[in-house]
């Protein structure tokens, strides 16, 4: 009888212990939460901080593109706000593409294809390549609401 209640008891302490590893589980990452809302990217190396508005099939990306003016005898910098409209399509909620909805340059006219690598509760990080160059560049991605 004593071996019986050592196996019962060896039984309830494994069915508890699964609930309580099972429950504990951190949720599965979900980019779902990323295709709607306004979003940023933080400046970096050589570009400024980016501000993104998904909605339906439309990204609209707010940012300074910095400009050099010279003239004879200097250089100085001048900041243009700019804002792009962009088509956005998820394959799935790791991978979507984007284009152009008006492209000015040839390079424009190119899908960039971004791959969602790692997912936080507000942020994730990607991976983006233009069409089938060899430009890839990485980055983190913030909701802002």
């Amino acid at each position: 009888m004593s071996c019986l209640s050592k196996f019962t008891k060896s039984i309830i302490c494994v069915c508890i212990g699964a609930f309580f590893f099972i429950s504990c589980e951190s949720e599965k990452p979900d980019a779902n939460r990323f295709k709607q809302g306004v979003f940023e990217i933080p400046a970096g190396d050589g570009y400024s901080k980016t501000i993104i508005t998904r909605k339906d099939s439309l990204q609209i990306e707010e940012y300074e593109k910095i400009i050099s003016i010279s003239t004879d005898s200097t250089i100085t910098e001048k900041r243009v706000k700019r804002i792009d409209t962009l088509y956005i399509k998820w394959k799935s909620n790791f991978f979507y593409s984007l284009k152009m909805k008006s492209p000015k340059k040839q390079l424009d006219k190119d899908a960039i294809y971004v791959q969602v690598t790692k997912v936080t509760d507000s942020s994730y990080d990607f991976s983006a390549k233009v069409g089938f160059s060899k430009f890839k560049t990485d980055g983190t991605l913030y909701k802002v609401k």
